[in-house]
């Protein structure tokens, strides 16, 4: 087989099929562009949304009164329980100082006597910031002998973990129309090519061309068209980077940002889109065309 009549022959069905190679190629260019974006979004959000999380911590309320010897079996006992990273006890007169550095109000002149009760400030280790593992770990405090209370922010976290989900789901749906729109223009452009060549397919055939030697032009074909939707989609996304994330807020800018591997996996799935629906149109239409 001749490597050089393979690839030319892959280019001239560039020539003859301009308007559907061009429409290909550009369909793929939008489709991935499209679905580097939605990436963007979500992994640029999925990461804003770990920060949240990550600032969400437990406050355990102890009964009063409380002795500085029940102190530390009750800091082992929290520590004790799974998927808490550290415990921190908070005094009586720590918490008014906090109180007052989050509100500028003084506890003290308001009343005669510090109502905040001691606490314990716990953090958790990854993994376990979900709503219902963090609901798990809040109703096991709640039996430890000499806590009175729990709180953290679950409404909050029950909205991130919704709309965490939702995107996942859109993304999914959004992502398999447009591949699986990708994927039916290239096969189509290709199909147009095969049809153009049925006569010289049938010529091939009779004089003993295998049928690898009469596929691969187009399956060669299908993959240049495939690279080149990549690579535009990979610089369009690169410009939009560079340019949009100038219109954003400073405090968001920092979650906006893709690898460089990422561009070149837009390529890579240009590639595999090009791949998947050039070897659809071969399999279905070269024997057909050779038959014609």
């Amino acid at each position: 087989m001749s490597l050089s009549y393979t690839v030319r022959e892959s280019f001239s069905g560039f020539t003859r099929t301009k308007l559907s190679s061009l429409l290909s190629i550009l369909t793929i260019a939008i489709s991935l562009l499209l679905l580097a974006l939605f990436a963007l979004v979500s992994l640029n959000a999925s990461r804003f949304v770990e920060s949240l999380r990550n600032k969400i911590e437990l406050e355990a309320f102890l009964t009063e009164p409380v002795t500085a010897e029940e102190i530390p079996a009750l800091e082992q006992a929290i520590g004790a329980i799974e998927g808490v990273k550290s415990v921190a006890f908070i005094s009586k007169d720590e918490a008014a100082k906090i109180f007052k550095q989050e509100t500028g109000e003084d506890i003290g002149t308001v009343l005669d006597f510090n109502p905040l009760p001691p606490s314990f400030r716990i953090t958790l280790r990854e993994g376990y910031k979900t709503t219902a593992k963090i609901q798990a770990i809040h109703d096991r405090l709640l039996t430890i002998k000499g806590i009175d209370s729990v709180i953290y922010r679950r409404t909050l976290l029950e909205l991130i973990d919704q709309r965490t989900q939702a995107l996942h789901n859109v993304m999914l749906a959004l992502g398999v129309l447009i591949s699986l729109s990708a994927v039916f223009l290239v096969s189509n452009t290709i199909r147009l090519a095969i049809s153009a060549k049925r006569r010289l397919l049938r010529t091939m055939e009779l004089v003993g061309a295998t049928a690898t030697f009469i596929r691969l032009p187009f399956l060669l074909e299908g993959i240049l068209q495939g690279i080149l939707g990549g690579a535009i989609a990979a610089g369009a996304l690169y410009l939009f980077l560079v340019y949009g994330v100038r219109l954003i807020s400073a405090e968001l800018a920092p979650y906006v940002r893709m690898d460089t591997s990422f561009y070149l996996l837009v390529i890579a799935a240009g590639t595999a889109l090009g791949m998947v629906g050039s070897v659809i149109s071969v399999l279905r239409f070269v024997g057909r065309a050779e038959r014609a």
